[in-house]
């Protein structure tokens, strides 16, 4: 048993005057004893002991200490914390090393987020004021941990109560004065919370800082309406949250503010984030309704799309791969006719000619455009596909393999991915299987160079031969050499049996079962 060294070493530190040894010695105690052994080793009178010794300056003294409590606090049950280590608590929130203060505020979120233990906290405003002055710590960590804590406190009617109804609120709103940082800490919160629930939401709106965050949508600093629009989409990612920002005419002011982007110079700077709003919103609800709604959307995506600019261009393909991804999206940009595919024209140009980023980002998008699983197969859809993989390339099939031969492995897994969103339609495997020397490519293992490109070969070539099989299959390299020479007999077109690809690994390559 390790309790009686821990209590052995415990009494050591409290009779040292220099106990940095001991304290060394009981970090190794503890770390070594399971979390249960500690419940029994460490009563709650000695942990005063080492909270005490925060109290120094000796940095290494600190460190050690806070890496004892770490451990041994994980043996405590929350209640326990609030009820016992109410004062160290409060000490360690207004610590000046961020360290002690990273640890307390990782505690003090186990207690909010324990029935008894917010009653606890609750009981305490003063440690909550703590709590919220920690939002204004220069450290990232410690404020994300506060701001971690102040979400779990208000999953309750209690804490909500608290924050929102109470002189908290006001200290809240002291703290956001510090600078624009700050501030959107707090709209970070106060977002986070929204996002919960329609009564968490009305709670925020009832305490005026969404209006007040949604003001500086068109505030004069167009930083800080770039940071807006982050806030304002993540407050979109619940459904309860998009039906307030639509009653407050919200989703309408953003589609103004894309229009009004075009006459202002410095509209690169929040532009991405208003498409990435509008992107966002027709996924969680409907492409169709969206993009009717809004024209201007998938107008600016076109023209980010064509008109390359290092700013706004990958913004529109990730935009454009997200929403083809999806059927309806698919329906909605084949609804556009030429625009969309000379949109295509320009991303086939740029992934064959591109900056190599904006290359993989181009063939990103293509795969997810041109996925097409089998149960979402249909003739019209499978028309719609092999239309866009037409409009590529005169010789489309040639582009994306001349792609993946050159000497960089991010081209190689992104053209792979290409052909693995097309591997399961029926029109892509006779293209594959019609087109000399595309068999003698997948196994070819020199093709790639380096580790992940030649895994990147291998799982294709697991995918593309298997001869004995009785499906209609890409053919072995011999039958594919044979196909020149002697005709073959092919299977009919309505053949479908099960095959499955597994393309994992390096590059990620999603795994597909396809009818074949």
């Amino acid at each position: 048993m390790m309790a009686a060294p821990i209590e052995s070493l415990l009494n050591e530190i409290c009779e040292s005057e220099d106990p940095i040894e001991e304290l060394k010695s009981l970090r190794t105690a503890v770390l070594a004893t399971p979390v249960s052994g500690l419940r029994q080793a460490v009563s709650g009178a000695r942990l005063e002991i080492i909270f005490g010794l925060l109290n120094t300056n000796d940095k290494e003294q600190i460190e050690v200490c806070v890496e004892i409590l770490s451990r041994v606090l994980q043996a405590l049950e929350p209640i326990q914390l609030a009820q016992n280590y109410k004062t160290a608590l409060q000490s360690g929130l207004n610590h000046p090393n961020d360290s002690v203060r990273l640890l307390t505020l990782t505690q003090m979120g186990r207690v909010a987020g324990h029935a008894d233990g917010v009653t606890q906290m609750l009981n305490s405003s003063e440690i909550l004021r703590d709590v919220i002055q920690c939002i204004s710590v220069e450290r990232i960590a410690v404020a994300k941990e506060a701001i971690a804590a102040l979400s779990k406190l208000s999953n309750t009617k209690a804490g909500l109560d608290a924050l929102f109804r109470s002189d908290l609120l006001n200290k809240l709103k002291d703290v956001m004065l510090t600078n624009d940082i700050i501030r959107y800490r707090v709209y970070e919160l106060i977002v986070g919370v929204s996002t919960v629930s329609p009564v968490c939401l009305g709670y925020c709106a009832n305490s005026g800082l969404i209006s007040q965050m949604l003001e500086e949508l068109t505030g004069d600093d167009v930083l800080v309406r770039a940071t807006a629009i982050e806030m304002v989409t993540s407050l979109a990612q619940s459904q309860h949250g998009r039906q307030y920002l639509a009653q407050q005419g919200i989703i309408d002011k953003i589609s103004n503010m894309i229009i009004a982007a075009e006459s202002d110079p410095f509209s690169s700077l929040y532009l991405p984030g208003l498409v990435k709003f509008f992107g966002s919103l027709a996924i969680m609800d409907s492409p169709q309704q969206v993009c009717e709604k809004y024209p201007v959307f998938l107008e600016v995506v076109f023209s980010m799309a064509i008109n390359l600019d290092p700013t706004l261009t990958p913004v529109a393909l990730d935009t454009l791969g997200v929403l083809g991804r999806t059927v309806e999206g698919k329906q909605v940009l084949q609804k556009t006719g030429e625009k969309f595919t000379s949109v295509l024209k320009r991303m086939s140009k740029v992934a064959a000619d591109g900056a190599t980023e904006l290359r993989v980002r181009c063939l990103e998008a293509l795969a997810q455009l041109l996925t097409l699983p089998v149960e979402q197969q249909t003739d019209d859809l499978l028309l719609l596909t092999e239309s866009w993989f037409n409009c590529l390339s005169s010789q489309p099939m040639l582009m994306i393999r001349n792609i993946s031969t050159q000497p960089f492995p991010e081209l190689h897994c992104s053209a792979l991915r290409i052909f693995t969103a097309i591997g399961c339609q029926p029109w892509a495997q006779q293209l594959m299987m019609d087109t000399p020397g595309f068999v003698e490519w997948v196994m070819d293992r020199s093709v790639g160079t380096g580790k992940e490109a030649k895994d990147s070969s291998g799982h294709m070539e697991s995918a593309a031969a298997d001869p004995e099989t009785e499906h209609r299959s890409l053919p072995s390299p011999k039958t594919s050499q044979e196909k020149h020479l002697k005709k073959q007999d092919t299977p009919p077109p309505n053949t479908h049996i099960q095959k499955t690809y597994t393309h994992r690994d390096t590059c990620n390559i999603p795994i597909h079962t396809c009818t074949l």
